[in-house]
């Protein structure tokens, strides 16, 4: 039975609900700033926590639909390959994520392209200072809360890597999340069975490859607003290591996890065998199975609907443990440490950067 509502449990509901609206500004707002240069020969998003998960879920759709190679980076470390012909956006929301400065002023060396994301901080400081493209989001959001204007304004700064424009397909998407928002907020809903017959079972979510930035996003929610730990996995890899854990495991264990199986309709017939493979396995050894259909044969719109599907039963997950959603205390008591410590620090200058505000809707 639900507890009662912490103070900013309808704040993050409503946060969960403007995923489209976000979606669009972001698109719009990425487009109207302009992209990397198209001499470019790769492209790496540099990020921690939700900036790094959107840029995972937009490397979903570069990679089958662009020729532009799109890396991920998670930490300070740039790899060697990063030069004068690479693409380098920086995503912090905040402004002040060390790893992400750090790698800020090593690509700036390189002289790399830059693109920075963020609401202020520093990294807008240096951005401003060095005439860098800047894409202001709104401020006072959860970092993982702002998502969509993420998601969107990266799709905005690709479109033109892009066969055709993504215009379209974002408003059509952003259509369909409105209609699909209001029954997966609903305490009847798809989302709450889900929270409900997790119970109090560890969660693994496993998907194909393709899709491990959703699967990853999944992970997250359920660790910050749920505060409970989770895992994630990828199929086929599972098949070569996990697939021995999960066989040898005891029926009391299984007991303790649940497992959630995020399956595209358009996945090929491989992948679709693998997960009824799967499912079989864990349900003879005991393991609760809970199949997630991602109806939508457009693979963006796959995506976000997995991320609201996610986020909704996170958010159901915290009202269930009577815990609130958006405090982080333990990220914010690291932050403060960091600073101290003067992780990322430099001197800020003046001339002005180019920069495109994100428009609130």
């Amino acid at each position: 039975m639900a507890r009662s509502l912490p103070p900013t449990a309808a704040r993050m509901r409503a946060l969960a609900l403007d995923l489209p609206n976000q979606l669009e500004a972001g698109f719009a707002a990425g487009r109207e700033l302009g992209s990397g240069p198209r001499s470019a020969r790769q492209a790496i998003m540099v990020g921690m926590g939700g900036s790094a998960i959107a840029a995972d879920l937009v490397l979903s759709i570069t990679d089958p639909e662009t020729e532009l190679p799109l890396t991920v980076a998670r930490g300070p470390t740039l790899p060697r390959s990063v030069g004068r012909e690479t693409w380098t956006v920086l995503a912090s929301y905040s402004g002040q994520t060390w790893e992400t400065l750090l790698a800020y002023d090593e690509a700036k060396r390189r002289g790399a392209s830059l693109y920075a994301i963020s609401s202020g901080g520093e990294l807008a400081r240096r951005a401003e200072r060095d005439g860098v493209p800047h894409l202001l989001l709104p401020p006072g959001i959860p970092p993982r809360s702002a998502l969509g204007y993420m998601v969107g304004g990266l799709l905005g700064a690709l479109d033109p890597f892009f066969p055709e424009s993504n215009e379209r397909r974002v408003r059509d998407a952003a259509a369909r999340l409105r209609t699909l928002g209001a029954r997966l907020a609903n305490p009847k809903g798809p989302s709450a069975e889900y929270a409900e017959a997790l119970g109090n079972r560890v969660p693994y979510v496993y998907a194909d490859t393709a899709f491990a930035g959703l699967a990853r996003r999944w992970k997250t929610q359920f660790e910050e607003n749920a505060k409970r730990l989770a895992h994630f996995d990828l199929v086929p890899e599972l098949f070569h290591n996990a697939l021995v854990a999960w066989d040898a495991l005891s029926r009391a264990e299984a007991r303790r996890r649940g497992v959630f199986l995020l399956e595209w309709s358009e996945e090929s017939p491989a992948t679709r065998w693998s997960f009824a493979y799967f499912d079989q396995l864990l349900r003879s050894r005991g393991v609760p199975v809970f199949r997630v259909p991602l109806a939508p044969t457009d693979r963006l719109d796959a995506i976000l609907e997995g991320v609201a599907i996610g986020d909704h039963l996170s958010l159901f997950l915290a009202e269930r443990a009577g815990v609130d959603p958006e405090p982080v205390a333990a990220i914010v008591r690291l932050k403060k440490a960091q600073e101290l410590g003067g992780l990322g620090r430099t001197a800020p200058v003046a001339p002005r950067a180019r920069r495109r505000a994100v428009a609130r809707k």
